[in-house]
């Protein structure tokens, strides 16, 4: 179970909106590349203002926003005949993108170890490409959990929600990046044994058809 479970129920009050755009002419990678600018400014901002509560407080917001967009545009791909192969690129370059961009500042907030964010950053890098490795031998994109990109924006927005309210960052911190990368780790070969067990589901299911 991730937050990324509860994404229909999300996207069903998104809805109305969705429609509103695709009436209005707005493309599935108009809100993509609109989602991953506005990750990059947050993130510079946040990263030239480390120590300013309203930088901090601007990393939550911005990623209910994100999380917003990123439905959207699926939606509109999938609901408003918007797929394309330039989409699913950009779907998952910017997600990655997003991720570095607004989390690898918390690097540079005193009294968090850099170590432990860069391991996380690179540990949910790792996790999205096992995840869009799994189509490659055959079997489904997987987004299996425990640390998901919802949960790990869940995890960072809680952790710059703390700061901003005048949290004094310290071993707390620490000890969060460090459950994050544990749980990103296990992501990554959550994901990679999910993939290789669908795929021998398939072969089985190919050779020995019903």
């Amino acid at each position: 179970m991730t937050i990324y479970d509860l994404k229909p129920a999300f996207q069903n009050l998104l809805r109305p909106i969705c429609r509103a755009l695709a009436r209005a002419g707005v493309t599935a990678n108009q809100i993509t590349v609109t989602a991953l600018l506005g990750s990059i400014i947050v993130g510079v901002l946040f990263g030239l203002n480390p120590t300013s509560a309203w930088a901090a407080l601007l990393i939550p917001i911005w990623l209910f926003l994100r999380m917003a967009l990123n439905a959207i545009d699926g939606m509109l791909a999938r609901e408003h005949n918007m797929q394309s192969e330039l989409g699913g690129i950009l779907n998952e370059l910017g997600d990655v993108i997003s991720d570095t961009a607004l989390y690898l500042p918390f690097a540079l907030v005193p009294g968090i170890s850099p170590l432990f964010v860069v391991t996380v950053v690179l540990l949910s890098v790792l996790a999205e490409m096992a995840g869009v490795v799994a189509v490659q031998i055959g079997a489904s994109r997987r987004y299996d959990g425990p640390m998901g990109k919802s949960d790990r924006a869940f995890a960072f927005g809680l952790l710059a929600l703390l700061l901003g309210i005048g949290l004094e960052p310290g071993w707390w911190a620490n000890a969060g990046l460090g459950l994050v990368g544990i749980l990103s780790a296990w992501t990554v070969v959550n994901r990679a044994l999910k993939a290789l067990n669908e795929r021998a589901a398939n072969a089985d299911h190919e050779a020995h058809p019903d």
